[in-house]
């Protein structure tokens, strides 16, 4: 297995959960695609961060060869690319914030796909999709998907399990939970006055109150601070999730070792993919995958 993480506190959840023999790389934008183990399929988010595109629309691509190294952005879609383009994987599966289509009036997916489709030469899939249906978080994401052989994948083949649960399945027993989650009166007062003042102005509220009955969350984010609350009774204030009460939002087993802080931990797991909606798009792919030579 190869990874790449360059932050060091989810290297260190990354070494806590998989084999000590992973091979775990830092910053891989310095490192050489050459030297990339040969893979099956590559997997990878990258952030949505504004980029130029200056020069990018007098470049044929189709006419040169890995045309996209000649942007000097320094990306991660590009050192994706770069990495395909040398390792050339069955398949890939990419996964982003669903504004990303429509990022820079849509001129920035219209790049990448033409480098994945155009320039690479994969056959590309795209779709968001809302993972509401895996877990109990109402959090859609795009999904990019790309064989590198003709393929009749379908979005259909994905499996949507039927079954629904509410938020009595995530959340730990009140007993279970310390008091430091539980907002001070300082805090919950300003958040009330807070939504007030938003409300007037006619914003979306700021923060959104969920108990054990509740069917689904707000999405749960990097900076999770107070945008998903849980009520408690005796008329306490509101608490946050546990870590272990995000890490269950996301799809995570109980079983998965959280070696960090809390700090660390909401912005693992608001950075994380939700695993089973992966393991249901892994299993749509697979067949795929194992019909190539």
């Amino acid at each position: 297995m190869f990874a790449s993480e360059i932050d060091k506190f989810a290297n260190k959840t990354y070494q806590a959960n998989f084999e000590t023999d992973s091979h775990l790389l830092g910053d891989i934008t310095t490192f050489p695609e050459e030297d990339i183990p040969n893979h099956d399929v590559l997997l990878a988010g990258f952030p949505c961060q504004p980029f130029s595109l200056a020069g990018l629309a007098n470049k044929n691509f189709h006419k040169r060869a890995h045309g996209f190294r000649c942007n000097k952005q320094g990306t991660l879609f590009f050192d994706i690319a770069r990495i395909i383009a040398e390792k050339r994987p069955k398949a890939f599966v990419l996964e982003n914030v669903k504004n990303l289509v429509s990022h820079n009036a849509g001129r920035t997916f219209k790049v990448m796909m033409q480098i994945l489709e155009h320039d690479l030469e994969y056959q590309v899939y795209y779709k968001v999709i809302n993972a509401k249906y895996w877990v109990l978080q109402n959090r859609e994401r795009l999904i990019i998907i790309g064989f590198r052989e003709p393929v009749d994948f379908s979005w259909g083949d994905i499996v949507i399990p039927d079954s629904r649960r509410t938020m009595s399945d995530i959340l730990l027993p009140e007993h279970e939970v310390d008091p430091k989650y539980t907002l001070t009166d300082r805090m919950w007062a300003w958040l009330l006055e807070h939504k007030a003042r938003q409300a007037a102005k006619g914003n979306r509220f700021t923060h959104g109150l969920v108990d054990a009955n509740s069917l689904y969350t707000r999405t749960l984010t990097a900076h999770y601070s107070s945008e998903i609350l849980v009520t408690q009774r005796n008329g306490a204030n509101p608490r946050k999730l546990t870590p272990r009460e995000c890490a269950r939002l996301m799809g995570f087993d109980d079983d998965f070792i959280i070696p960090v802080s809390d700090t660390q931990a909401y912005r693992q797991f608001g950075n994380s993919v939700v695993i089973p909606m992966v393991k249901a798009i892994a299993e749509a792919v697979r067949p795929h995958i194992e019909a190539m030579e």
